[in-house]
């Protein structure tokens, strides 16, 4: 049923409520499979059952709504299959496995709370641009709703390349043990973490238009810290640093996040 008059925060509550019943879902299945590494795949896919559970119960945000819903689809879809298929081709990861090898207690407790439960939280902040960009917002879509939608493609676009480049140099056996630094990675350590920046930043700008829409800037901000500082390059870069000799090099001469010129070497 749609409520043609439902609240900010039924709309807000609903997709709390569907995103826990998913994390639970993925939960009982990490149970089946002995591996809980699928949820980064699912982590991308949750966001698209949100754009879906606001258009159905809040089907009235116009363009500005439509645009939300196929900028995340689309977004939601590529990067939730490429993890899903990297995951059955590389198999568990090291970081989950680690994380559950030192906890204490039930470890199916763990994963529930530290794991499911801790990312469904993250997501639920995270998406209040998709849901709030779609409450109330009417007419055309305006100047910064435009800037957003543009940096929201050159982010899909920018991670999706990079993704692509990145599958490419892994697939060649001669590259075990060394750096990619062509394409992207060459003007980025992560082009893919800043491709996802860009298009957390360009449904911001978009979901701005609308009334609540500016309430949703924790979710860029927060974006941000995991994509940094937190689970993405920070803890991946701590692991290459160990793993590959070549990487320290690489990262002496390549931009840390934002892209730029590669710098020059050195002279002794």
């Amino acid at each position: 049923m749609v409520f043609e008059t439902i609240s900010i925060e039924m709309l807000l509550l609903s997709n709390l409520g569907a995103i826990a019943a998913m994390m639970i879902g993925l939960w009982g299945l990490s149970i089946l499979l002995g591996d809980v590494s699928f949820i980064d795949g699912f982590w991308a896919f949750g966001f698209v059952l949100v754009a879906c559970v606001t258009m159905r119960l809040f089907p009235f945000g116009g363009g500005h709504q439509r645009a939300l819903t196929i900028l995340v689809v689309v977004w939601g879809l590529r990067l939730g299959l490429y993890l899903l298929s990297r995951w059955q081709r590389e198999g568990a990861d090291g970081r989950y496995l680690a994380m559950i090898g030192r906890a204490k207690g039930n470890k199916h407790v763990f994963t529930l709370t530290k794991v499911f439960a801790l990312q469904g939280a993250l997501m639920w902040v995270v998406s209040l641009p998709i849901q709030l960009g779609a409450y109330g917002a009417t007419g055309p879509l305006g100047t910064l709703a435009l800037a957003g939608v543009a940096l929201a493609v050159t982010g899909i676009i920018f991670e999706s390349i990079g993704d692509w480049q990145l599958t490419r140099f892994k697939r060649n056996p001669d590259n075990r043990g060394r750096a990619l630094d062509t394409g992207l990675w060459r003007y980025t350590r992560h082009p893919n973490y800043f491709g996802d920046f860009c298009f957390w930043w360009g449904c911001f700008l978009l979901a701005c238009e609308a009334p609540y829409g500016w309430m949703s800037f924790p979710a860029p901000l927060l974006m941000s810290f995991l994509l940094i500082k937190w689970s993405g390059a920070a803890l991946l870069e701590r692991r290459l640093l160990r793993s590959r000799p070549a990487y320290a090099a690489y990262v002496e001469r390549t931009s840390s996040f934002l892209p730029w010129p590669p710098r020059k070497p050195n002279r002794p």
